[in-house]
């Protein structure tokens, strides 16, 4: 997650030096010029959006200091949105070409460059917004994988002995099953037919893995989920190596009544059969 949002934040500096840089002419070259501007923006939030629905559906929530790294993410998805909403409006400020109804004499050339002259400062001022909304998500994107990084690995330096208890428990009959059919394939959802927030898990052999459970897994580490992707369109999930070895370990829990048959003075009037 660290080195995706470097990247996210690489993506919104690159975008900021773009828009600061657009030269373009009122009219139909401001909106050639401007138009992919905003389009890359809108692709932009997207991208932080699916970073911090990943987030939040990670392990890393467990961790002290967690809902303030989601409130700054949740702030760049915010900033991105209105730079979009910034460039937009320089393209509702921009003068357009079109002509006038039925009636309207034609723009002349001083009636034309009396429009751009009006036009471009409201323009420039959107720019300028765009740009510093664009700062303060690379900004943000910087500080938030500096901040998951030193949290996973003070985590890492101070708790180890409780994460290898936790990785190496036994695993609860819910639990086997459940890695055993994420083993052979399965995929994480944003449920869109259950309402909107609902996540969900889907595995090829149909196996029914509650979300709860997934969690249990995700959280010792046994499983993950590519968050490259959207949850819309489904996560493809991987047992990791930790994951596998569990379940080499590990099997259900059982009760102990066929170790008590067979014990050397057990008879069946005693009442050893359950």
């Amino acid at each position: 997650m660290a080195s995706q949002l470097r990247q996210l934040a690489r993506d919104f500096e690159a975008l900021k030096a773009r828009v600061h840089a657009v030269s373009y002419t009122p009219g139909t070259d401001a909106l050639r010029r401007i138009g992919p501007l905003l389009l890359q923006a809108q692709d932009l939030t997207a991208t932080a959006m699916v970073r911090l629905t990943a987030l939040d559906n990670s392990a890393y929530i467990h961790a002290a200091g967690s809902r303030a790294s989601l409130g700054l993410l949740s702030s760049v998805v915010s900033s991105s949105s209105l730079a979009g909403t910034d460039l937009a409006h320089v393209l509702l400020a921009n003068p357009y070409e079109g002509a006038q109804f039925a009636g309207y004499p034609a723009d002349n050339e001083a009636v034309r460059a009396a429009r751009h002259a009006e036009a471009i400062p409201k323009m420039s001022e959107h720019l300028n917004d765009a740009v510093h909304q664009l700062d303060l998500c690379s900004t943000g994107c910087r500080h938030l994988a500096h901040g998951i990084a030193e949290d996973l690995a003070s985590a890492q330096d101070h708790k180890p002995s409780a994460v290898q208890q936790t990785a190496g428990a036994a695993l609860s009959p819910a639990q086997y099953d459940a890695l055993t059919a994420l083993a052979i394939g399965g995929r994480l959802y944003e449920s869109s037919t259950r309402g909107l927030g609902v996540t969900r898990v889907a595995t090829k052999d149909s196996t029914r893995v509650s979300i709860a459970t997934y969690r249990t897994l995700a959280k010792r580490r046994l499983v993950n989920a590519d968050a490259s992707t959207s949850l819309f369109q489904g996560q493809k999930i991987t047992v990791t190596d930790q994951g596998r070895r569990a379940l080499a370990q590990h099997r259900p829990h059982t009760t102990s009544s066929t170790t008590k048959a067979v014990a050397p003075k057990a008879t069946v009037t005693q009442g050893v059969h359950r």
